[in-house]
C-alpha cells in the first residue's frame, strides 16, 4: 500500500489550494485524487467533464471572486469577520499570481448606499461586494496555470473514483478506491464538491460524523436584455439582493449574475440543470441571473438532495432537458413554444431549452415566491417584470449535509478535514478557495508541532 503524508480527495478550488498551501509550504508528500480527467483531457461540454476532473466545476465557471464575508459560504461561523477577510484576500492574490484579470467591480460607498436604500424600499436587502470576474474563457487558462505550477511537486490520481475513507480507533488512516486499491495517509482532506454531495453524505454516514440538514437551493435562471440591467451591472457587475416573499416568508435571493452572458446546461450524472456563464473575451446582448428559493426540510424528511433531483428530473421529463418560458405566458397560465419565444426581443441563449411551462414543475409556493421577487425588482430595474423576460428551469444547487467541525475545519475523526461546497461550507469559488488554505495551513501547524 502506497503512503502519503496527506491525501486530498477532489481537484476543485477548495482541494487545489490545499495543495497550493502545503507545496508552498515545504510539504512534498502530497497526493490529489479526483473521479473525473485532467484539466487538458475534460471537454466543457461534456456533461461528467463539466463538473468533474482537475479544477471541478470552477474550470468551467464564470470564475467570480467575490471578496464579501456575507456571501458565498458560511465560513464566517468559523472566523471572525476580518480574519475571513484577510483569507478571502489571500485566496484572491493566488487567483492574480496565476492569471486573474487585475480589475475589481464594486459600487462606491455612496452608490452601494444609494441602491442599498432603494433595494429596501422594494422589500429588499442589498449586500454590497467587490467582485473580480475571471470569465469563463480565462477560468479555465487560471486553473490549468496552477496544474502547470504543480506539476511534478505532488502525485495527481485522475479518473480515480474515491469509494470510502478509511479510519482506526477514531483517526483517519487513508482511502481506499473503488477498483479496490487502498492508500495511507496521515492528513486527509475531503473536498469532493458539489457534485459530491451526496457522496459525503453517504461518508459521514459511515464514519458517524455529526451532521445536520442542509438547506436545498431551487429556482429559475432569469434572462433579460442586458441594457435592462446596466445600472447594476456595469460598476458592481453582481448585484446580491436577499428578499423574503411575502406570502411564505420564503427567503429568495439573486445568485451568479452574467453580465452579456448565456444560459447554459449542467448535468449531474443523469440529471439536466440550468447555470449562468459570461466570458471576458466576448459578449451576448443578454444578462442572466438565477433567483433561488432557499428551503430547510424538518423532521422527519431528511434528504434535501433527493427532492432537489426529483424536482430536477420532473422538468428534464417535461422538457428533455431544461425548459424555457416567456414570463408572460406564465403569467397567462399557457405554455410557451416556439413562434411565441420567437417574438420575444429577448433572444434565448440556451437553443436547446424546450419551450414549455414552468408551472407543471416547480411547487406552487416556489414559483410564487420567485414571481414576487422578480416584480420587487422594478423597483431597481425597471421593465425586469415585463412578457420579454425569459425564465429558464431548473436551476438547484446541491449541498452536503453541514458536517460537525472545528474552526480549523477538522471532522470528528482526527485528522479528516471536510472543506469546501461538499462540507455543506462554501457556496462560492472564493470562499471555497479559502476553506483549502484554512485547512492545509492547520495541517502545516499540525506538522510542525510533531
Amino acid at each position: 500500500m502506497t503512503n502519503y503524508q496527506v491525501i486530498i480527495i477532489g481537484a476543485g478550488p477548495a482541494g487545489i489550494f490545499a495543495a497550493l498551501t502545503l507545496i508552498e509550504a515545504g510539504v512534498t508528500d502530497v497526493a490529489i485524487f479526483d473521479q473525473g480527467k485532467d484539466i487538458t483531457e475534460r471537454e466543457r461540454h461534456v456533461g461528467r467533464d463539466l463538473l468533474m476532473g482537475w479544477g471541478g466545476a470552477g474550470a468551467f465557471s464564470d470564475g467570480k471572486l467575490t471578496i464579501s464575508s456575507e456571501v458565498g459560504g458560511v465560513l464566517n461561523e468559523f472566523l471572525p469577520g476580518p480574519e475571513l477577510e484577510r483569507l478571502l484576500l489571500d485566496a484572491d492574490g493566488i487567483y492574480c499570481k496565476f492569471g486573474a484579470p487585475d480589475r475589481m467591480f464594486g459600487l462606491s460607498p455612496e452608490k452601494a448606499e444609494d441602491l442599498a436604500r432603494k433595494a429596501r424600499l422594494a422589500g429588499m436587502f442589498y449586500i454590497p461586494s467587490r467582485v473580480r470576474h475571471i470569465g469563463t474563457d480565462n477560468c479555465y487558462e487560471v486553473l490549468k496555470n496552477m496544474r502547470r505550477h504543480l506539476d511534478g511537486r505532488l502525485s495527481v490520481h485522475v479518473t480515480s473514483q474515491v469509494e470510502k475513507i478509511t479510519t482506526k480507533d477514531g483517526r483517519v488512516t487513508g482511502i481506499s478506491l473503488a477498483d479496490g486499491r487502498e492508500f495511507g495517509a496521515e492528513y486527509v482532506i475531503s473536498a469532493p464538491g458539489r457534485s459530491g454531495a451526496d457522496w459525503m453524505r453517504k461518508q459521514a454516514g459511515q464514519l458517524h460524523l455529526s451532521s445536520a440538514t442542509n438547506a436545498v437551493d431551487i429556482g429559475l435562471r432569469i434572462e433579460t436584455p442586458a441594457v435592462l440591467m446596466e445600472n447594476l451591472t456595469n460598476e458592481g457587475y453582481e448585484c446580491k439582493l436577499v428578499f423574503h416573499s411575502p406570502s411564505f416568508d420564503d427567503k429568495v435571493r439573486t445568485f451568479c449574475m452574467n453580465p452579456y452572458g448565456e444560459v447554459v446546461r449542467e448535468e449531474y450524472g443523469d440529471i439536466i440543470t440550468v447555470n449562468g456563464h459570461s466570458y471576458a473575451g466576448h459578449k451576448t446582448p443578454n444578462t442572466n441571473f438565477a433567483l433561488l428559493v432557499s428551503s430547510y426540510f424538518t423532521h422527519p424528511f431528511h434528504e434535501p438532495i433527493a427532492y432537489g433531483q426529483h424536482i430536477a428530473r420532473l422538468a428534464n421529463m417535461l422538457g428533455n432537458g431544461p425548459i424555457v418560458q416567456r414570463l408572460s405566458d406564465l403569467l397567462a397560465g399557457r405554455r410557451s413554444t416556439p413562434s411565441r419565444i420567437s417574438r420575444c426581443i429577448t433572444h434565448p441563449t440556451l437553443s436547446s431549452a424546450t419551450p414549455g411551462d414552468l408551472s407543471f414543475v416547480l411547487p406552487y409556493r416556489f414559483l410564487k415566491s420567485i414571481l414576487e421577487m422578480l416584480e420587487a425588482m422594478e423597483g431597481l430595474t425597471p421593465d425586469i417584470f415585463s412578457h420579454h423576460t425569459l425564465l429558464y428551469g431548473v436551476e438547484v444547487k446541491f449541498y452536503s449535509n453541514r458536517i460537525k467541525l472545528s474552526p480549523s475545519l477538522e471532522s470528528e475523526v482526527q485528522n479528516l478535514f471536510v472543506i469546501g461546497d461538499g462540507a455543506g461550507l462554501t457556496r462560492g469559488l472564493l470562499q471555497a478557495s479559502a476553506s483549502g488554505i484554512l485547512a492545509g495551513r492547520t495541517i502545516l501547524n499540525m506538522i510542525s508541532n510533531n
